[in-house]
């Protein structure tokens, strides 16, 4: 038993050692002065090394308890510290995005003012502006663009030409295809709706357009990119609108209209009613624009042709008298009641003149019979 208390008491000692090395010094001076004094009181002695160590001891354990005492408290301040530091960062992100225009945690965008809308140059956002729980992404960084809210426009250098109604241009160092605001085009190579009528025209218009002069982009007070990361924009050239060409032209309708971003659309409708009238480009097919897309299925397609010119449309051939016309014997005509049953005797078919030459035979009235 009395092992076991040593042990415990060992133990105690040494963690007191580790946790307090000044404060269990002093005690060993103080035990050690105490000791002395009473060694020299026995055997009448005096001595001034004893109260010394007294004194000492008693200082340096005083010190350590002092010193101990210190550090615990000034640790829990500290710790304060940092968690009033983090929620600070965190205010300031989101009175950052606050001012910035994304959409606060709960999803519900802040109310911009005029001036909000006139004196900012950045506008970031995610694709969809929040991530699936409604929450602004903070780990990635929002994509910028120029001229928020305002009608500024900004230069940029073309790479090709889409379709219609999308470019890829380069902006801000990086390649980005550009979905035009407010309007839309017939396809020319799309996976479900493959190629649409007046898709090449409007395709072919876009390339001209935009490779006539300075292109610039004009961006929306609402969202800067659609799902699939293309920008959104209101696209000119020369300071004239690309949008309002292709509907003053018959080759776009005015489609996809999600407010805010309708700055220009009482302008691009009021050209789009005229083009109606004037039944041109795709309003030129009765119900073929319509409010939800195109109806390629009403326009007529046009029969292929061959190199020729001539249709390659089967053509059922005339019905022939089973029965032979008498033979011209002394004219020396050869009849045959077809072409097979020629080529057979005339692989290559005959000229116009020949025995055997018939008109029927002669279907494109080039002079030659059953050519090949």
């Amino acid at each position: 038993m009395n092992g076991v208390l040593i042990v415990i008491i060992a133990l105690m000692f040494l963690l007191l050692m580790i946790k307090l090395p000044v404060f269990i010094i002093g005690l060993v001076l103080v035990y050690w002065g105490v000791t002395s004094m009473k060694k020299l009181k026995r055997q009448k002695k005096t001595s001034k090394v004893a109260p010394a160590l007294l004194t000492i001891g008693l200082l340096l354990a005083l010190t350590g308890c002092v010193s101990s005492f210190s550090d615990d408290e000034s640790k829990e301040p500290t710790s304060s510290a940092n968690e009033k530091e983090d929620v600070h960062k965190e205010s300031a992100i989101v009175d950052q995005q606050s001012e910035k225009g994304d959409k606060l945690p709960n999803g519900v965008p802040p109310v911009a003012t005029e001036t909000d809308k006139s004196t900012s140059d950045d506008n970031p956002t995610t694709v969809d502006g929040q991530d699936k729980n409604g929450t602004v992404n903070q780990q990635k960084p929002a994509k910028m663009t120029e001229t928020s809210g305002t009608t500024a426009q900004v230069p940029v250098k073309l790479v090709k030409t889409i379709d219609g109604d999308t470019i890829k241009v380069l902006y801000n160092g990086e390649e980005r295809n550009v979905r035009y605001l407010l309007i839309d085009t017939p396809e020319t190579n799309h996976p479900r709706l493959g190629k649409q009528p007046f898709g090449e025209e409007a395709k072919e218009r876009n390339r001209q357009l935009v490779n006539s002069g300075a292109l610039t982009l004009e961006f929306d007070v609402g969202e800067r990119f659609d799902k699939y990361d293309r920008l959104l924009a209101y696209v000119y050239v020369d300071g004239k609108s690309v949008q309002e060409t292709l509907l003053a032209e018959g080759l776009a309708r005015v489609a996809y209209v999600y407010p805010p971003n309708t700055r220009h659309l009482t302008p691009f409708e009021e050209v789009q009613t005229v083009a109606k009238q004037k039944g041109i480009g795709i309003w030129s097919v009765e119900n073929y624009a319509t409010d939800s897309g195109f109806a390629s299925d009403v326009v007529p397609t046009k029969p292929a042709t061959g190199s020729s010119g001539a249709s390659t449309q089967p053509v059922t051939p005339p019905k022939t008298n089973a029965t032979p016309p008498p033979s011209n014997t002394a004219g020396g005509q050869e009849w045959f009641k077809n072409c097979t049953e020629l080529r057979v005797k005339y692989p290559n078919g005959v000229p116009e003149g020949h025995a055997a030459y018939q008109s029927k035979m002669d279907r494109d009235k080039d002079g030659y019979a059953c050519e090949r």
